[in-house]
């Protein structure tokens, strides 16, 4: 067994512990291997362990990647997901190739998204990213703007708003790790209630995996614990 793979059920058995011990069935919880800056052959190894979604925060760093998984192995059917913050010059690719957007974070990026959804594609899946923890430097709608945002997103035809995300700021203990996810919950759940049908809680990650997967998260975003550390030189 390949180290990935060995990561990957590792992870797994991780996500289903902890879906137990809050009541949970494992198979509530999707992994999103977030597979930037590792290269085709990587996401060729998990595929073959049994992953299929993978997320990626660099444009033409994920495209690159797409066309060599595919030149490599035609026959894999892989979900893309981005992940990354969004230019506005971007849109069409992003709109072109991938399954789902988690980072949305505006009306103008969701209608240019919407705009550029080829036709013959179902509609792109996607998240709003709220600034749940109010930090100056990151991006994410404020929550007091969500619902206002996300109803006119919502009637947007070429998308399926599934959900929302959050990167919370990082914290110390297991209480302090949960509020923020507990918020993003309570917002999707206020969603729901105006008639929104909303599936998709977008939070957790290597670090705060268990306090997202204990406030209802439905997708985590892994790395690291998968593949490694990241070199950013290469």
């Amino acid at each position: 067994m390949s180290s990935i793979s060995r990561n990957l059920q590792a992870v797994n058995e991780r996500i289903a512990a902890m879906a137990r011990a809050v009541s949970r069935h494992a198979d509530e919880v999707r992994l999103l291997a977030v597979s930037k800056t590792f290269g085709a052959d990587a996401v060729i190894e998990a595929a073959d362990a049994g992953q299929h979604a993978f997320g990626e925060n660099y444009l033409q760093e994920a495209l690159d990647k797409m066309d060599a998984v595919k030149a490599k192995r035609p026959e894999l059917l892989l979900e893309w997901h981005f992940i990354g913050p969004i230019q506005s010059n971007k849109t069409r690719p992003i709109a072109e190739h991938f399954d789902w957007v988690h980072s949305v974070d505006r009306e103008k990026i969701a209608q240019r998204l919407s705009d550029q959804r080829p036709a013959h594609l179902p509609p792109l899946n996607i998240c709003l990213q709220v600034n749940i923890s109010g930090e100056a430097t990151k991006s994410g709608v404020s929550p007091s703007d969500l619902v206002d945002i996300a109803q006119r997103i919502a009637a947007l035809p070429r998308l399926r708003l599934r959900g929302l995300m959050a990167i919370p700021e990082p914290a110390a203990d297991s209480h302090a790790q949960r509020e923020p996810h507990r918020q993003l919950r309570i917002l999707r759940d206020s969603l729901r209630a105006r008639g929104m049908d909303l599936d998709t809680l977008s939070m957790g990650m290597s670090s705060d995996l268990d306090a997202a997967i204990a406030e209802g998260a439905t997708i985590v975003r892994i790395g690291t614990a998968i593949f490694g550390q990241r070199d950013y030189a290469k």
